[in-house]
């Protein structure tokens, strides 16, 4: 899916920190110094603890023009809610629709999320659709290289270095294909996690031992779980002027993004 320019970079809030380094890599403005600033970073990596995987990933990653450009075209969000929902679902009633088949092909699922972390299945499957359409979109960029590229890159290098070096930690683990792809700044999988809060919220959803971010039942666990660990109350309302409403904006700072999230998750949810 092609991020909007009103998709603000991070899917939520920096959750993670890397270990300090003795010095920081040197940061660039374009392709020229990428190279040589993946052999600084590898060795600031294997400081925070980066194995052999992680860093042939980074030794592979290519610098991403394709990033650099939805990057430098942001422009924050300017859509009113209507706008918002227009452009981005189509219709409320349409995708609730199309929300409330997925959740009755298996409720199971998404009533055992909600007694294992409180998120209602409307909350989950709202930011299933709004992230990626329900897992048909999942970007097309390779993350290891869209990360490396943001934290190579100058203008927030300090914000997506912590990420990066996640996105390598997670190639050591297996959890994540050095090659795999997704969105523009890194985000990867079904609900378009940034690596430092994949690694630290990733939560096995389908019971096979390991957390795989494009496997929807781990994605929506994950979900569940990074909301829970941000202050959701089980039970408790979501929709504006709530405690729950304000947990949204870890998920995303932009208002009406928040407000499209509760508007449609209490049309699924009945």
């Amino acid at each position: 899916m092609s991020r909007l320019l009103f998709r603000l970079t991070a899917a939520a809030t920096l959750a993670v920190t890397a270990a300090s380094a003795v010095q920081a890599a040197s940061c660039g403005n374009n392709a020229n110094g990428f190279n040589a600033w993946k052999q600084e970073f590898a060795a600031e990596a294997q400081r925070a603890g980066v194995g052999q995987r992680g860093i042939d990933a980074l030794m592979n990653a290519q610098y991403s023009t394709g990033t650099i450009k939805a990057d430098r075209s942001q422009k924050g969000v300017k859509y009113s809610l209507n706008d918002f929902i227009r452009i981005r679902l189509g219709s409320v009633d349409g995708f609730a629709a199309t929300a409330r088949k997925r959740l009755n092909q298996n409720p199971g699922f998404y009533n055992s999320l909600e007694q294992r972390y409180g998120v209602p299945a409307g909350i989950l499957l709202a930011i299933h659709g709004m992230e990626t359409g329900f897992g048909r979109t999942m970007g097309s960029v390779p993350v290891v290289s869209s990360i490396s590229t943001v934290a190579y890159d100058c203008r927030r290098s300090s914000f997506f270095t912590p990420h990066a070096i996640a996105a390598l930690k997670m190639v050591d683990r297996g959890m994540l294909s050095p090659s795999q792809k997704g969105a523009f700044h890194g985000e990867l999988g079904h609900t378009q996690f940034l690596p430092g809060n994949a690694l630290r919220y990733g939560a096995d959803g389908n019971g096979d031992g390991r957390v795989d971010f494009y496997n929807q039942a781990d994605a929506l666990a994950s979900t569940a779980n990074y909301l829970r660990q941000k202050g959701w109350r089980p039970g408790q309302p979501y929709q504006e002027g709530t405690a729950n409403f304000r947990v949204l904006n870890e998920w995303n700072a932009a208002t009406v993004y928040q407000k499209a999230i509760a508007l449609v998750a209490a049309e699924i949810d009945g």
